[in-house]
């Protein structure tokens, strides 16, 4: 009997000893190439060859701005960060200035990526052109995000056997009234505005007319900057692009769509690169001199340093809201700290989110008060998105820069508390016993709101709402029933919030940046980006494993796993939200 038990401690023992060990031997190992990854990535000049081509991979999730260490992020599984909106912006421009870069080919694979985000993408391959240096792209399959990309190219080619999908815009929104009816939970909403939709899913089983009339207004409206953009470039008419979606061209034979000129010429890949060859001055027996983002990227002159700072603060996801995204608490701090940083002369705030939590809105906005009080400019660009609780946060700048496409607005507040007193009742036999000291003591998930408590929480929403439209009237300088005539929670796109006057101008960050150095007399300057990215190797191990988790629950699920993330993204959040619905836009 002892043996055994001195056998299964040593065993214990041993056990322990080799696990952190082994942990030990990984941390050493994931170190070392944590330094790697530094060197590799740390600006270190390469020089680009002549007769180089820029290979842009048109394929992933482009995310808003590179977060952390490229290789780190590629080591972990990470392909969102594989490419980056303004990394590659940056290495389109310096692609253009590069004498050694004799053009770009765009390889389409199926890019993500919302629309303003492409128009920008779009207009720095326009400039690129201007260099007299050639744009070809190519493709298998090619998507209609991918298209809306190649379509600036000098020639387009499609695989001999391949095709093009061209099919228009559609939103989707699931609604979830029927499947909560069903588990029995009731989600007790209180809202402020006609249109502020993001609630509709939980209290209704079809869009309301409001809903859908917003959305046919801004998916029209952005339908037409894509098809009157493909249509300038491609010279053929927007009546022929329309013809090509409705008819679904994607099931079209090559040679059909051949002859609606989308594309230029059919042929493999050998034989696209045999072109390419012909523009490079490379013999057929020879490689390609490719080149990808990282390379022109380090062959770029480094960025000028000033003591002069243009703070450029991104406030990307939604605020305060579950996984990654912003931390109003951290971003208000490090706002307020630019404000009285002496060699911060000017901010912009970039804006790519949905909105979220109202008070965590509220901290923001005021955070950004203290920048005009400090009399430095600043101005706010927008991105994909920037609506709702997006809005609030930029509302109060002294420009505001947005894309056609941009979907902004959304100016409403709304409240949920699910109440889960039937699934717990009825469903599952679970008897639900209080004692109180006050009659309002509980207010609980377990328990339906009492007409007190729900008139209550309705007037603590109207009061944000009432906060939230003052916010936005100030800042945009409107009496305030003009503004609410615009809110009521309605979405709008870029081109329609320009004629509102929800924003000033088109524009990307490029454009807010040099607004507000001009407007702070700046002729010497460096911009400085903020929040830095977190490079600490555990956290990229701890996120590596979670995301590991979430992609085994999907898999796991299936179709509902959509469903278990919209109902924990709701629990999970504050109470009172400025956050526009979710949707999918394809």
């Amino acid at each position: 009997m002892m043996k055994k038990f001195w056998t299964t401690v040593l065993g214990s023992f041993v056990g322990v000893w080799l696990g952190l060990t082994l942990f030990s031997v990984i941390s050493v190992i994931m170190s070392f190439a944590f330094i790697g990854a530094m060197s590799n990535f740390g600006g270190t000049t390469k020089t680009v060859e002549k007769n180089s081509i820029f290979c842009i991979n048109l394929a992933g999730t482009l995310s808003e701005r590179a977060e952390g260490n490229a290789y780190l992020s590629s080591l972990m599984g990470d392909e969102k960060n594989g490419m980056d909106l303004q990394t590659l912006l940056k290495a389109i421009k310096a692609a253009k200035d590069n004498d050694n870069v004799k053009g770009i080919s765009l390889e389409c694979n199926s890019i993500d990526a919302d629309f303003a985000t492409l128009y920008e993408i779009r207009n720095a391959l326009i400039d690129f052109k201007r260099s007299k240096k050639f744009i070809y792209a190519y493709g298998d399959e090619i998507a209609q995000d991918d298209y809306y990309l190649a379509s600036v190219a000098d020639s387009v080619f499609m695989n001999t056997y391949g095709t093009i999908d061209l099919h228009g815009l559609s939103s989707v929104t699931p609604y979830f009234k029927t499947l909560l009816d069903k588990v029995g939970v009731e989600m007790q909403v209180i809202r402020v505005g006609t249109f502020k939709s993001a609630v509709e899913p939980f209290m209704l089983t079809e869009m309301s007319e409001a809903n859908r009339l917003q959305q046919e207004h801004y998916l029209g409206s952005v339908w037409s900057t894509f098809t009157a953009d493909v249509a300038k470039s491609r010279n053929i008419t927007v009546e022929q692009i329309n013809q090509c979606a409705d008819s679904i061209i994607v099931f079209s034979t090559p040679k059909a769509i051949l002859k609606t000129k989308l594309v230029d010429a059919l042929c493999y890949r050998h034989q696209y690169e045999d072109k390419l060859r012909k523009l490079t001055d490379v013999k057929s027996d020879e490689d390609l001199n490719y080149v990808g983002i990282e390379d022109i990227i380090a062959a770029a002159p480094a960025p000028k340093t000033s003591k002069n700072k243009v703070a450029v603060f991104y406030a990307v996801g939604e605020i305060d809201g579950p996984g990654e995204g912003i931390d109003s608490k951290k971003l208000a701090e490090d706002i307020v700290e630019a404000s009285k940083d002496n060699d911060v002369k000017a901010v912009v705030l970039r804006v790519n989110s949905p909105g979220g939590s109202a008070f965590g809105a509220e901290q923001i906005w005021a955070a950004l008060e203290e920048v005009k009080k400090a009399n430095k400019p600043y101005a706010v660009s927008m991105g994909g998105y920037a609506a709702s609780g997006g809005y609030y946060i930029s509302c109060g700048a002294d420009r505001i820069f947005a894309e056609p496409n941009t979907i902004t607005g959304s100016i409403g507040v709304f409240g949920v508390i699910p109440c889960f007193e039937n699934l717990a009742v009825e469903k599952l036999g679970v008897n639900i016993c209080e004692v109180n000291t006050n009659s309002n003591a509980l207010m609980t998930s377990f328990k339906k709101l009492t007409p007190l408590q729900r008139e209550h929480i309705q007037q603590n929403v109207n009061a944000i709402y009432e906060l939230f439209t003052s916010r936005c009237a100030t800042g945009r300088n409107m009496p305030i029933d003009s503004l609410k005539q615009i809110a009521e929670g309605r979405v709008w796109d870029g081109a329609t919030a320009l004629k509102l006057k929800l924003v000033d101008e088109y524009g990307n960050l490029d454009s807010a940046v040099k607004w507000v150095a001009d407007k702070a007399k700046l002729t010497d300057y460096e911009v400085e980006e903020l929040p830095v990215p977190d490079e600490e190797i555990f956290k990229y191990i701890s996120k590596y494993m979670d995301m590991r988790a979430e992609e085994k629950l999907k898999e796991n699920i299936g179709v509902l796993y959509q469903y278990h993330n919209e109902i924990k993204r709701i629990m999970s959040r504050d109470h009172v939200q400025c956050i526009m619905e979710p949707m999918v836009i394809r």
